[in-house]
């Protein structure tokens, strides 16, 4: 076959539907605007930039994320892959060094005989292909968000989360800080641990509710991811919300007293040569001189150098149980596919797992194949049935995959859940992909 199927966005989900599409031995056309123009947040010419966050979090199977991961890899995903090729040490978590992983996907993608790269940006009219794939990411660009109103009718299509600051390692003053992961994990830990005791975590606190904050613009509505709220935000919120957060003390007993801080600031590699350092769960709106101010306060960071600052960004997405089916299609529009956080999940394992579903639809349709649904038991399944009836609930937010979006089964104990969740995934998922003779992509 040679149609074409078109995917607007480089990023995550785009590669991962491309590659999808170019999996059923039809062309895919991936438009992807950079380097002609850049997002606020994005940098490099290449695709599938991580610019929030190097980790794509729990590599434990037994935990929801660590699922939707195994069963990433088992349907081929490039993500994985790249992931796996380049990861750094982060504990129990998969975290990448982001250049390099941005560097192999593009390899990976660019190099397929059946995908083209178009370097332009999408502007609506006319739509290049049926089926058509969205896949334009959380900083979907202005003539995008136009094109899919006009599909949509949709009127909220906003939320916004923010960045957490980058330090350089030779900037800290590790007398201060000690290495270990949360509950042991390996022999010195990966990641960097800033113990403060309570006056110091008691400064810090009363520090952040009277910061100068970067000010909204007229666009931008007061509505935050709860799973990555800024963190004076979580501050205002009360006294103990950052230790019961992301400066949780539990699992991180100082080696020097052998007694647990009253808060801890983990720092986590932002590359593979540990260089640079993110501060785990700071994501901000500060303004750059408060934060030069308060995040010094930190023992061991009182000299840090800031490669990056912490700085909202806006996210796009739509209200999917109102305008999807239950293929990612536009009701509207249903030429159209949905693909990666546009959709209204969160997270980057998430979009590319969305994205790549999307993608074996897409193709399915070009194909005049009947279009598909993972079993509702697995990961994967799951996280898409949340696109759909959101537990019948109107006030519809995107989310990370978790153990609540999972089937329940009558009288399970809150002990057994998890480890039964997982054993059905992946009892639901094996003769799944052996009655659809599951194309894999090499």
């Amino acid at each position: 076959m040679t149609r074409e199927v078109h995917v607007i966005g480089g990023g995550l989900a785009g590669c991962e539907a491309a590659m999808r599409v170019a999996a059923h031995g039809l062309k895919a056309v991936i438009w992807e605007m950079k380097p002609e123009k850049f997002s606020p947040a994005h940098h490099l010419p290449t695709l599938a930039e991580l610019v929030c966050s190097n980790s794509l979090r729990s590599d434990n199977p037994k935990k929801a994320v660590g699922l939707l991961k195994d069963e990433l890899t088992i349907l081929g995903s490039v993500i994985m892959r790249a992931a796996m090729e380049h990861r750094v040490p982060a504990g129990q978590c998969l975290a990448v060094d982001r250049v390099l992983f941005s560097q192999k996907v593009t390899e990976i993608v660019s190099s397929h005989e059946n995908v083209t790269i178009k370097r332009a940006e999408f502007t609506g009219e006319p739509i290049p292909s049926d089926p058509l794939i969205l896949a334009g990411g959380p900083l979907a660009s202005e003539p995008l968000v136009i094109f899919l109103r006009g599909l949509t009718n949709e009127k909220r299509l906003f939320f916004y989360d923010a960045l957490a600051p980058i330090v350089t390692h030779e900037s800290l003053d590790l007398s201060k800080m000690y290495h270990a992961d949360r509950y042991g994990g390996t022999e010195d830990g990966d990641y960097l641990n800033c113990p403060l005791t309570q006056e110091e975590y008691q400064a810090f606190y009363e520090a952040l509710l009277t910061a100068d904050r970067v000010e909204k613009r007229s666009f931008e509505e007061n509505h935050c991811f709860e799973g990555c709220l800024p963190i004076e935000v979580m501050a205002s919120r009360g006294p103990k919300t950052l230790a019961f957060g992301p400066m949780k003390p539990v699992g991180l007993n100082d080696p020097k007293t052998g007694l647990r801080p009253a808060a801890v600031v983990q720092l986590r590699r932002e590359n593979l040569a540990g260089t640079l350092w993110n501060l785990v769960g700071f994501q901000t709106r500060l303004t750059r001189p408060a934060q030069d101010k308060i995040f010094r306060m930190i023992p061991g960071l009182e000299q840090a150098q800031f490669s990056r600052y912490g700085a909202i960004h806006r996210n796009t997405y739509i209200e999917a149980p109102e305008v999807l089916d239950p293929y990612q299609r536009l009701v509207a529009a249903p030429q159209v596919f949905i693909a990666g956080q546009l959709s209204g999940v969160e997270g980057y394992v998430e979009s590319a797992a969305q994205g790549l579903w999307a993608g074996e639809n897409a193709a399915r349709q070009a194909k005049n194949w009947p279009l598909l649904k993972p079993p509702r038991q697995t990961a994967l399944g799951s996280l898409l049935s949340h696109l759909e009836s959101f537990g019948g609930r109107k006030d519809f937010a995107p989310s990370n995959i978790n153990f609540g979006l999972f089937p329940t089964v009558p009288d399970e104990t809150p002990r057994q859940a998890a480890s039964s969740r997982v054993a059905r995934a992946r009892e639901a998922l094996e003769p799944f992909l052996k009655e659809i003779n599951y194309v894999h992509w090499s």
